[in-house]
């Protein structure tokens, strides 16, 4: 008897055949860590009482990147011995998040630093000269962040440190300066005190001493030195790549490439504003949309300067305003 097509066996296909399933691993087994190195898809890992971890990121978490600061678990192989692999399968919230953008224009923010309690702006005071627009923008960064700011000043033997401390004394930065044979004004000892128990990003251009800065503070750091042009910036950009180092008895810093632009593209100035509660508090009177630059819009901070110290703070506020470019919303 021939059979009909009932009678036939279909052979199911293999490929999408079982349906998917959302649930995901509890990776109840999944240890804590801390990110200190990205390197092209390998990530060094900080894992209590353990030599440090590499890992990979696991498929779940998808196209969201991993920056150094990252709180993060693990599964697999955490031992951190040579040859072993661990992955990544989930990244904590982030506080203390260090943002830029390619430039001014473009609101596409780029995470520089995640978990981070401080932005170090290094500055040298000569070769090259320091450049105030670029520490402006850095110590918006700042704000924007919610990081504590501190400038910190380089080759204080070849210039006096007094001039650039002033101009941001009315922000209430703090400022340090080392460098010299004698490290006078400040020196390391005191930037040692001040890094400790924190985690502290530093920045800025290359050829101001940075990694000469980070060798110092951490001896075994050996991070690469040269030489870079004072006038034009070209040279030897020493620093190729962010890492976090761990300071002799407390504390980490972050070491990045030097910079050439810090964009602000994804700033909004009632970010900055809010920085000086005071100010802000008093801006409430502006009429709408008032950028607070003054010059007779309106801006009711005009007015609220009645003392030399409220005018130079708020100098130095309208100055960062400046820096940002875009108008607010």
């Amino acid at each position: 008897m021939r059979e009909d097509e009932s009678y036939t066996r279909i052979r199911p296909n293999p490929r999408g055949s079982r349906p998917r399933s959302k649930r995901r691993p509890a990776h109840s087994d999944a240890v804590s860590g801390w990110v200190t190195a990205v390197d092209r898809g390998r990530l060094t890992v900080e894992v209590d009482g353990k030599p440090p971890v590499t890992a990979v990121k696991a498929r779940e978490i998808g196209r969201r990147g991993i920056v150094i600061g990252d709180r993060v678990r693990l599964v697999g192989d955490v031992s951190g011995n040579p040859g072993t692999l661990a992955r990544i399968v989930t990244i904590d919230e982030r506080r203390g998040v260090l943002r830029r953008s390619a430039d001014d224009s473009d609101p596409q923010e780029r995470v520089v630093v995640a978990n981070a309690d401080r932005l170090g702006i290094v500055v040298s005071l000569a070769e090259p000269e320091p450049n105030p627009r670029l520490i402006d923008r850095c110590l918006v960064a700042a704000l924007d962040a919610g990081l504590a700011p501190l400038l910190i000043l380089t080759k204080n033997d070849l210039a006096d440190a007094e001039p650039l401390t002033a101009a941001y004394r009315p922000l209430g930065v703090e400022v340090l300066s080392t460098g010299g044979p004698d490290d006078r004004i400040g020196g390391l000892e005191a930037l040692r005190e001040a890094l400790a128990d924190s985690v502290t990003v530093l920045v800025g251009p290359s050829g101001v001493g940075k990694s000469t800065l980070v060798n110092a503070l951490v001896p075994d750091a050996d991070r690469a030195t040269g030489d870079v042009n004072a006038v034009t910036g070209k040279g030897r950009h020493t620093s190729s790549s962010a890492v976090a180092l761990r300071l002799p008895g407390s504390g980490w810093i972050i070491d990045t490439p030097g910079l050439r632009t810090f964009g602000l593209g994804h700033v909004r100035h009632d970010h900055i504003l809010a920085a000086f509660p005071e100010i802000a508090e008093a801006a409430t009177a502006c009429p709408r949309r008032c950028p607070h630059r003054g010059g007779g819009d309106g801006c009711a901070l005009d007015g609220w300067a009645d003392t030399e110290a409220k005018r130079l703070r708020l100098e130095s506020l309208r100055r960062l305003l400046d820096g940002i470019g875009a108008e607010p919303l």
